[in-house]
């Protein structure tokens, strides 16, 4: 979410360059990678034009064809995981909301405790409180938030969790013997379903 990083980055990689160069070696490409943050907690990351303007003092006089990879930038937040209540359970030192999707469906906050903003998907009147959002496979890393305060939603209702463009249905699993949820994309008021929902046919079609 920063110029500095990748400006160190190119700087390191120019230094390769040119002791390449000494020992004869000519590059026609360089690769400086991805990374290109997005905003999921109120980060201000930078614009591709920014980093591009950071980035052209160091190209003066070069003849590279550059490679960069925003895909997260480009669709991280063009995708959202709507999801849906099962049930609310209140403990001793816990409120639960208990959704429809799982870990498997969104593998982000399980592994590395990624953060990804979690709204109703319909704006009620409903007070904040803080909840664990979990999902129903039986793993303590079956969640999507803990200790957030959001609306509280009653069951059935939708909720909606965001910036799961670059990360969702790609790292999604079967795992747990969950068919994977399908994907829609909507494109102004239309509404195209482009990978149907799987079934427990699905899950094992390729079994001998």
């Amino acid at each position: 979410t920063q110029v500095k990083p990748f400006v160190t980055l190119l700087k390191t990689l120019l230094g390769y360059v040119d002791t390449l160069a000494q020992e004869g070696i000519t590059l026609q490409y360089l690769d400086i990678g991805g990374g290109l943050g997005i905003s999921y907690n109120n980060e201000n990351p930078p614009t591709p034009k920014e980093l591009a303007d950071a980035f052209a003092p160091y190209f003066k006089g070069k003849k590279f064809i550059l490679l960069f990879e925003p895909g997260r930038f480009l669709v991280g937040n063009a995708g959202v995981l709507v999801t849906q209540v099962l049930y609310r359970k209140h403990s001793e030192h816990k409120t639960f909301v208990i959704v429809d999707a799982g870990m498997n469906d969104l593998a982000r906050p399980a592994l590395y405790d990624a953060y990804h903003e979690i709204v109703p998907a319909v704006k009620n009147s409903s007070p904040d409180k803080v909840v664990d959002v979990v999902g129903p496979v039986c793993e303590s890393g079956d969640y999507f938030a803990k200790g957030r305060r959001i609306e509280f939603p009653d069951k059935d209702e939708f909720l909606v969790v965001k910036n799961a463009g670059a990360y969702g249905f790609s790292m999604s699993s079967q795992y747990n013997s969950r068919p994977r949820a399908a994907e829609v994309m909507i494109d102004g008021k239309k509404i195209h379903l482009i990978r149907k929902r799987e079934t427990f046919k699905d899950l094992i079609l390729n079994e001998k």
